[in-house]
């Protein structure tokens, strides 16, 4: 397939089925808890908070730190008897499931460029009476528990725009949410035989001995992963006993790695997890003739899994907070590492309390701050947007403290 062919890839539009959505809506209690072993929990002060504004357009945002995500808030949906659309990672739509989500509302957005169809499609929601919206501010996933990543502030300019549509020419100006959503798992069984399961097949992976102590054990694990991934990729670290200095170092490095091999152009300004989606996207959309050889393509896209996956690990994450979930988060992380998978082995059952906090009525900004400035003051418009997406985060993260 040609560059143009792959860049210019179908955008994958919404294909909402209300009837079969309801259907399946009506089972995905037993779903979550039975296939995923997930008990979704939430107030009925916090159900009541959302039903308040079914008769208005409402902008749902979540943190992401798993993949699970996306099926909690799917079943949140049920719980409040209505239906969402949701913005979704293109590589997410894959073979009968792919099709399934966009019947149940979700549609395609590619990472990494400005996808300018899946923003025509978010906006044309947007303007839609009583529509209602999910989207991931993070971007991705954290892969921590009770971490909420810095919040990419696309979703609230696209509300803001959203806005100005529908208030142009209109005699009144239209309610409109922005609801922070927070999720937070906790295991429910005695985790115990998960963990000493989880790092004995990492040992045994990595050929290390045993030891009593299960923090040990993990450290001598990570710091295990952390040389192989330096001897892999020639990086000599300055200093071996700081580790968090390492990470870093290890990440700028993959980095740099894959944007010389594509001759991007470094944008140090950028979040790493932007540029990363860059460098996915140009892989997906180059062929493989046109790199050396297949190999440097597969390690190429393998580095991003990589830098993906370490990208909010940090020395000390478990040891100021030795929670079985802490554990598992960094668990997972590694096994995602040494065993090459996406979904790491079932650690027991879990419970995700879901919080809602207090809805943002965007009218309120939109008519007191955002307005007040003509549209070619772009830096001013964009000051609003930067705090009002500052608040969400810190809404988000308070719920997880």
């Amino acid at each position: 397939m040609s560059h143009t062919d792959k860049s210019n890839a179908k955008f994958l539009p919404p294909r909402l089925n209300p009837l079969l959505t309801r259907l399946i809506q009506s089972i995905f209690g037993i779903v979550l808890d039975w296939v995923y072993k997930i008990k979704l929990v939430i107030d009925e002060e916090d159900i009541s908070k959302l039903r308040a504004i079914a008769p208005y357009t409402v902008v749902y945002l979540p943190n992401h730190s798993n993949l699970d995500d996306g099926l909690v808030m799917f079943l949140l949906s049920a719980r409040i008897g209505q239906l969402f659309y949701y913005v979704v990672a293109y590589e997410a739509f894959k073979g009968i499931i792919g099709k399934l989500m966009l019947r149940v509302g979700a549609y395609s957005i590619r990472r990494g460029i400005g996808d300018r169809q899946s923003i025509k499609q978010t906006l044309q929601i947007l303007q839609q009476p009583q529509a209602k919206l999910v989207i991931f501010p993070e971007g991705g996933c954290s892969y921590q528990n009770d971490t909420v990543m810095p919040f990419r502030s696309g979703s609230i300019e696209l509300a803001f725009k959203a806005m100005d549509k529908l208030a142009f020419g209109a005699a009144t100006i239209p309610d409109f949410y922005l609801v922070p959503i927070t999720l937070k798992y906790t295991y429910l069984a005695p985790t115990d035989i998960h963990l000493v399961n989880s790092l004995k097949r990492l040992e045994t992976a990595l050929s290390l001995p045993s030891q009593d102590d299960l923090y040990l054990r993990l450290r001598a694990i990570a710091a295990q992963v952390l040389t192989n991934l330096e001897t892999e990729y020639n990086l000599t670290p300055l200093d071996l006993n700081d580790w968090n200095q390492r990470i870093q170092d290890l990440k700028k490095h993959l980095l740099n790695y894959c944007e010389e091999k594509l001759n991007i152009t470094p944008s140090p300004q950028i979040p790493i997890r932007e540029r990363v989606y860059k460098v996915q996207y140009l892989l997906n959309s180059l062929s493989l003739c046109s790199l050396s050889k297949d190999a440097d393509h597969q390690h190429l896209y393998l580095t991003t899994v990589r830098l993906l996956n370490f990208d909010a690990i940090y020395d000390g994450y478990v040891a100021a907070k030795p929670t079985p979930e802490r554990f598992f988060a960094t668990l997972d992380r590694l096994e995602r590492e040494v065993f090459k998978i996406d979904r790491p082995k079932f650690k027991g059952r879990k419970q995700v309390q879901v919080k809602v906090s207090s809805p943002i009525n965007l009218k309120q900004y939109w008519q007191t701050d955002y307005q007040s400035f003509n549209s070619k003051d772009k830096t001013s418009r964009q000051l609003i947007i930067n705090q009002l997406t500052q608040n969400i985060h810190q809404a988000v993260q308070e719920y997880l403290n």
